[in-house]
């Protein structure tokens, strides 16, 4: 990779060695590093690196400033035997770090494209399956794995060495620990770790450094209490949450997420 800083826009400049297919557009002061390929339909923004030895097969748009790492590969077809060909997309967004051999594959005619929002990091070795959807600032530590159609809502952290379930869906600000298996819904704000994963309260401090007021952490804190510690069933503590926590827009979406759970919550 090149010191480039991030913002200023040089000349494009293309390693002899790397592929680049004719129906790739690169965007103002991009790098392709040595023995790169990149392929048809591919969208590289302003600014964004693509290291040695990384691959972008096809059908792939990424955001400016990002920084592909050495042996990276993007937009790859979906590991799933229902793919049968069909156009589908890999869509990643401005600023994302993605480490060295991490895996990122398209979409499949159930979704048609996965999505990777902008400020993401993904350390080595994470997968990408199919048709997941990733938020903004979201963090996978290295050799996170994820099974397709998974949802990670913005501000999640993922400790490395996690397999996540297909279908599963991590709610924003949640943090998940190294080594945990994710078969569940892990509701927002929350902390998860373990195997089999167990909820540990909230995630109290991520909130905290995110600039969170007291007052919301307070609420938060009111609606776990009554959701997770209670002697009621998760029906009962919801009806209860929605009587008493106060209605501020992180409560809805914590409750809203829990509500709208097809997979049950991680408790």
């Amino acid at each position: 990779m090149s010191e480039t800083t991030v913002g200023v826009r040089g000349e494009t400049i293309i390693h002899p060695s790397a592929l680049v297919d004719p129906e790739a557009e690169l965007g103002q002061g991009v790098i392709i590093g040595p023995w790169a390929i990149v392929g048809p339909r591919v969208r590289i923004g302003d600014g964004t690196e693509v290291g040695p030895r990384a691959l972008i097969e096809r059908d792939t748009s990424l955001g400016e400033d990002c920084r592909i790492s050495n042996g990276a590969v993007l937009g790859t077809d979906p590991q799933d035997l229902k793919y049968k060909g069909e156009h589908t997309t890999l869509e990643v967004g401005d600023r994302a770090i993605i480490r060295e051999f991490a895996t990122l594959n398209r979409g499949t005619v159930a979704r048609g494209k996965t999505v990777v929002g902008s400020d993401c990091m993904l350390m080595a070795y994470t997968h990408v399956a199919h048709d997941c959807e990733l938020g903004n600032h979201v963090i996978l530590s290295n050799a996170v794995n994820m099974a397709g159609h998974v949802t990670i809502e913005d501000w999640v952290i993922v400790g490395g060495i996690t397999p996540i379930h297909q279908f599963v869906r991590i709610g924003a600000h949640a943090f998940v620990g190294g080594g945990s298996r994710i078969s569940q819904d892990v509701p927002p704000y929350c902390r998860v770790a373990g195997n089999p994963s167990a909820l540990y309260g909230l995630n109290s401090v991520g909130l905290e450094r995110r600039g969170f007021s007291e007052d919301v952490r307070r609420a938060l804190k009111k609606t776990y209490r009554i959701l997770f510690q209670s002697k009621m069933n998760l029906s009962q503590a919801m009806a209860r949450a929605e009587a008493e926590a106060p209605a501020i827009p992180e409560v809805r979406h914590f409750l809203g997420f829990i509500k709208a759970s097809e997979r049950g919550i991680t408790v």
